[in-house]
């Protein structure tokens, strides 16, 4: 199982024709709301449900990511739609970037509402002074109005990021930023309606909001499997790892594998099996007794997800955790964390499923990655 780099190819998306709002029918205002990162995976305990929730065993398709010049956007599942700035691809020294958010349904049923989160953890000049405004073309936008910032930078060239002076902390293209707001209005039903941002028209929104998937899942319990030498050999050999990737200073504290108890008398194994700089690929196991067999998963894990790897008889996470019956991969294509796949998974009994899904196929500054797959999980 050997380390493979990412590769993303994004097609394009064909624009969809601009209409006219109708004076006599206003469209109605978005509510803007602030967020710090996207909506996470929903867990609930099946001890605060009125009745025994159902499992919807829905097959995890994650939203794909298109790019339009300096912009990236994704919907997720519930048709929750993200676009995200992208910096320029010959880097520079500005390191603050932006995604807006826009939830789904209509804006009259409570729906619509549209939230912004910067990112300035590596941008220097913004942890000594904090963005406090926008301004689009020379216009004065408050920090925390997404619904006007969104309004605006559809018919603008130029965003500027301001200090509390008036300072520019960092200045962001706006090119492609129009065609990303269109394709959120198509993917969200809104193309023509009255509570479009971009592509708007005189028809009513009927803009669906799609319910979130449920997996009933199992909380962990029991003792963790105990490993044998020969058992870790097998399953090296299973997977193909390389151990000939980890470097000659690896001690055992890499290349030991992790056991977590199940429930039921199973236990995951993580190996570690190969790495390559700043990822290392766990290949996933149950120990049921003498029994060792490949986990199994719902959906497309690690490299898979990124579509660097075509798949391997075992699967794998990347840089991969099991805590409070969470597993979670974090696939990097650089160093720096700006492109990759980051999931969670969750055991149902006989697999692990996909609960949540956050990407980013673009390696240009960008470390917020866009939900594509949310499910509620029950236990």
């Amino acid at each position: 199982m050997l380390c493979k780099p990412i590769f993303s190819a994004l097609a394009p998306f064909a624009m969809l024709p601009l209409a006219a709002c109708s004076p006599s029918q206003p469209a109605p205002q978005p509510r803007a709301e602030t967020v710090s990162k996207p909506e996470p995976a929903v867990v609930v305990s099946a001890t605060s449900q009125s009745k025994p929730a159902t499992d919807s065993h829905a097959v995890p398709k994650p939203g794909e990511l298109k790019t339009f010049s300096d912009w990236t956007v994704g919907c997720d599942n519930t048709l929750r739609c993200t676009l995200g700035s992208l910096l320029p691809e010959m880097g520079g020294e500005d390191m603050i970037t932006l995604n807006l958010s826009r939830k789904p349904g209509p804006v009259t049923a409570s729906g619509g509402k549209i939230s912004l989160a910067l990112e300035t953890r590596n941008d220097v000049e913004a942890t000594k002074r904090p963005p406090v405004s926008f301004a689009v073309d020379g216009k004065r936008i408050a920090l925390h109005d997404a619904a006007a910032l969104a309004a605006a930078i559809a018919n603008a060239q130029l965003l500027k990021i301001l200090d509390a002076k008036g300072g520019t902390l960092a200045t962001l293209s706006l090119k492609g930023a129009a065609a990303a707001l269109r394709y959120i209005d198509a993917q969200q039903g809104r193309a023509g309606s009255i509570d479009a941002i971009v592509a708007k028209g005189a028809a009513p929104s009927s803009a669906p909001i799609p319910p979130l998937p449920i997996i009933t899942a199992i909380a962990p319990s029991g003792t963790p499997a105990k490993l044998s030498g020969a058992q870790v050999a097998t399953m090296r050999k299973r997977a193909t790892c390389d151990l000939g990737s980890f470097p000659d200073s690896a001690g055992e504290s890499i290349t030991t594998p992790e056991t977590h108890a199940l429930g039921g008398g199973k236990s995951l194994v993580i190996l570690p099996c190969s790495t390559g700089a700043y990822n290392l690929i766990g290949a996933l196991f149950i120990v049921d007794g003498t029994r060792i067999t490949p986990a199994q998963l719902d959906a497309r894990s690690g490299f898979e997800a990124t579509g660097a790897d075509t798949g391997a008889s075992v699967k794998s996470v990347i840089n991969g955790e099991f805590k409070d019956g969470v597993l979670t991969s974090y696939a990097k294509g650089r160093g720096l964390g700006d492109c990759g796949s980051r999931q969670s998974f969750v055991w149902d009994a006989t697999r692990f499923r996909l609960s949540e899904q956050a990407d980013m196929g673009e390696c240009r500054g960008n470390i917020a990655y866009i939900t594509t797959w949310r499910a509620k999980v029950i236990r």
